[in-house]
């Protein structure tokens, strides 16, 4: 169930950014500033969205719901509450999730802090973080769903890498990595959006 209702909103997600890329192009184009804002209110729902999978994975790994692909993967009844958390990041899905999750989160950000700035570079600025968030919910809802059903659901799992569990710093060391990584884009999206405008 938790899966099921956490692929969803990744679904729901896709079709936001998706809509919110188009909405935002057309609205600059057409000079038609209620467009531009409505595809900043696709950043934020899309940050919630994204949010909701990822609490949803987080409760999936805690409650060992190994109906859920990813928990089966990385999850274990005897791995430690901290490591279960963590583990969130601790293979090619959950990271895809982790990654996406914090994309919305510096989305989110950026048009918060610049909504009223002048000009047509926060809007293209959007644009691209949304063409950019696309990419990663098409992933999420395809080839790598961590929310795939698991059929007969195992008692338990091999549990995380054990690298993860080799030093408290990987607690911290892949969010860090992400959070340098996916902050390029912000960079990025105004480049674009300086060439753009």
């Amino acid at each position: 169930m938790t899966g099921m209702f956490a692929h969803d909103a990744l679904l729901i997600s896709l079709i936001t950014v998706f809509f919110g890329a188009i909405i935002g192009t057309l609205g600059i184009r057409g000079h038609r500033q209620d467009w531009v804002q409505l595809a900043f209110g696709t950043v934020y729902a899309n940050f919630a969205l994204v949010s909701v999978a990822s609490l949803a994975m987080i409760y999936g790994l805690v409650t060992h719901d190994y109906s859920i692909s990813y928990v089966a993967q990385v999850g274990s009844n005897e791995t430690p509450l901290f490591y279960t958390v963590i583990s969130l990041w601790g293979a090619l899905e959950g990271s895809i999730l982790f990654w996406a999750w914090v994309l919305g989160a510096y989305s989110t950000a950026v048009i918060w802090i610049n909504r009223k700035r002048p000009g047509n570079l926060v809007p293209w600025a959007a644009v691209t973080l949304l063409a950019v968030a696309v990419f990663f919910a098409i992933l999420l809802v395809g080839p790598a769903n961590p929310f795939h059903s698991v059929f007969p659901v195992p008692t338990d799992g091999p549990g995380p890498n054990p690298l993860l569990q080799n030093h408290i710093l990987m607690a911290v060391h892949p969010p860090l990595l992400y959070l340098g990584y996916v902050g390029m884009s912000v960079p990025f999206a105004f480049a674009a959006g300086a060439m753009f405008s």
